[in-house]
């Protein structure tokens, strides 16, 4: 089945399917390993593993999609793309969603901030107009229609913050009607806007948990309820980058504050060279090397290049 089939069916059951944010190749790698079903790639995250800056609008859109090609070649479950505002118009948008899916992409994240955009939990967002946004979904719709149906549209207001929630509720019929497949209202607050949007809006409501730790701006439900309350998605898009950043800051610390300079045998710090190599398929790659390399090269005799002495 079709990695864009797999992730429509578990949203369009609305069973609050769980779609961490990875934020690059090896953090998708152990989401999927841990068990989780999709995957979403999260613009706060791209911004601080590309370039340690915040999610305020400064990664390339090239990046995007290189970093995406990186991660949807790394698990063989369904991953969502983030493309922020969408590169500019309608068009620019619709070229991105076919990009996308020729990659392979299992469906992705649109907004309706205005240029250049910035995480939804910071001050200052503004938004385009509920029109503009409903072309941008009507031209990425049309793509989708015509190359893969089955892949999903995310269709994120910001204007929650701006204008309520009646407004956002506005704004995600709008969008759905336009052709998205899954509405979000970014920064919603408590269980009870969460329960009136889910009875208001006329298709699946995707939810954010943030880092599934405090939320932050949303309260925190527990999934069970959220998938009796009928929500499409629960996304935990910033949980990889802030849970690498602390492990870093926090080895590192150790180690310099350490008198010897070294951590002699504290192996709970990281993983073991083996289980590492393991992980990222070394025996695999040294499996073909035995079938396609010259044996005088896996014998580190290799002769093809003369010694020169003297």
């Amino acid at each position: 089945m079709k990695t864009t089939t797999v992730l429509r069916k578990a949203i369009m059951k609305r069973r609050a399917v769980v779609v961490p944010g990875t934020h690059d190749a090896l953090s998708a790698r152990v989401i999927e390993q841990c068990g989780f079903e999709a995957i979403q790639i999260s613009g706060f995250g791209l911004a601080g593993s590309i370039l340690a800056k915040p999610d305020v609008g400064l990664v390339q859109m090239k990046d995007v999609l290189d970093m995406t090609w990186n991660i949807v070649q790394a698990v063989r479950i369904p991953v969502m793309a983030d493309i922020d505002t969408g590169g500019g118009n309608a068009i620019n948008a619709a070229w991105i969603t076919e990009r996308l899916i020729f990659m392979g992409v299992a469906g992705m994240n649109i907004e309706d901030q205005v240029f250049p955009k910035r995480c939804g939990h910071m001050s200052g967002k503004e938004v385009i107009s509920a029109e503009e946004m409903a072309g941008k979904i009507r031209a990425c719709a049309e793509i989708r229609n015509k190359l893969d149906k089955d892949f999903i549209i995310n269709a994120r207001t910001d204007v929650f913050a701006l204008a309520g929630l009646d407004e956002a509720i506005h704004r995600c019929n709008l969008y759905l009607k336009a052709g998205a497949d899954l509405a979000f209202i970014d920064g919603i607050r408590t269980k009870d806007d969460i329960q009136h949007a889910v009875k208001e809006i006329k298709g699946p409501l995707s939810v954010n948990l943030m880092d599934a730790i405090s939320g932050m701006k949303t309260e925190l439900i527990p999934i069970p309820e959220l998938a009796k309350m009928r929500i499409g998605r629960v996304s935990i898009p910033v949980a990889s980058i802030m849970v690498t950043h602390k492990a870093l800051i926090n080895f590192f610390t150790a180690l310099k504050a350490s008198p010897t300079g070294i951590l002699a045998g504290q192996t709970q710090w990281a993983s073991s060279f083996e289980e590492y190599t393991d992980f990222v398929d070394l025996k695999e790659y040294r499996s073909m090397e035995n079938e396609f390399l010259p044996k005088d090269r896996l014998d580190g005799k290799y002769q093809g290049v003369k010694k020169i002495v003297g």
